[in-house]
């Protein structure tokens, strides 16, 4: 399994059937890894690029420390917290996070995902970029299912867990685990646990926020354990 060699154990992604793991050429004739399918039905492969395209643009130019995710996470009030993307995905909040100073856990369930996050990383801490090569070392990757694993994971890391930030609305999440990963979080994190939602959907489980950052759509629930500092 290409998986493996970026320390990674596929138990079966029955989430992605049709798709695969392929390693493919970029313009600059580099390698990286993507999860390519049909393209009549998927499009073009999908790979995770911390360099250019949509993540460059958004560390320039996406608002800095008054982003949303920034705010609910404490950063624009100067602490530099250790954060737990305990929903990763392909990594785009993370890097953010990590371009504003903070270090990063990156765990993602879905192996496949996992793989080409891994692989986008890698590329970046070891990009002719002394910027970007910087953002990417503060950051790392995990495979693992942060509704059943989140403690043992974090012991991985070489930081303390201050902030778990979620985002249940990822599309390969089913929202039915929000409750147990929001617990989970909550076990874990020793300062905050930021969770997004649609701006007018319940708190998950029910559970009230000790405050809320929210914008036109969007918001963030914050489940705050201790002061920042």
């Amino acid at each position: 399994m290409l998986a493996a060699h970026f320390g990674i154990a596929i138990r079966g992604d029955d989430e992605l059937p049709a798709l695969k793991l392929e390693v493919e050429q970029d313009e600059q004739g580099a390698s990286r890894v993507v999860i390519a399918g049909d393209e009549r039905e998927y499009g073009k492969p999908l790979c995770v690029d911390f360099v250019a395209g949509r993540a460059d643009h958004r560390r320039r130019f996406g608002g800095g420390r008054n982003q949303l995710i920034a705010r609910a996470c404490g950063l624009n009030r100067g602490a530099l917290p250790s954060i737990v993307d305990a929903t990763a995905g392909l990594g785009r909040d993370a890097f953010v996070l990590a371009s504003l100073g903070s270090p990063v856990l990156m765990v993602e369930r879905v192996a496949a995902t996992a793989a080409i996050l891994v692989d986008g990383l890698t590329r970046a801490q070891g990009c002719a970029d002394d910027e970007i090569r910087a953002i990417a070392l503060r950051m790392q990757a995990l495979h693992g299912d942060a509704t059943r694993e989140l403690g043992e994971l974090v012991t991985q890391w070489d930081q303390p867990p201050q902030v778990v930030h979620l985002d249940p609305m990822y599309p390969h999440r089913d929202d039915a685990d929000a409750p147990a990963l929001l617990e989970a979080a909550l076990e874990v994190a020793t300062h905050r646990v930021v969770v997004k939602r649609p701006r007018k959907a319940e708190p998950i489980g029910g559970l009230a926020p000790s405050h809320v950052v929210e914008e036109k759509t969007s918001r963030y629930d914050v489940y705050v354990k201790q002061a920042l500092r």
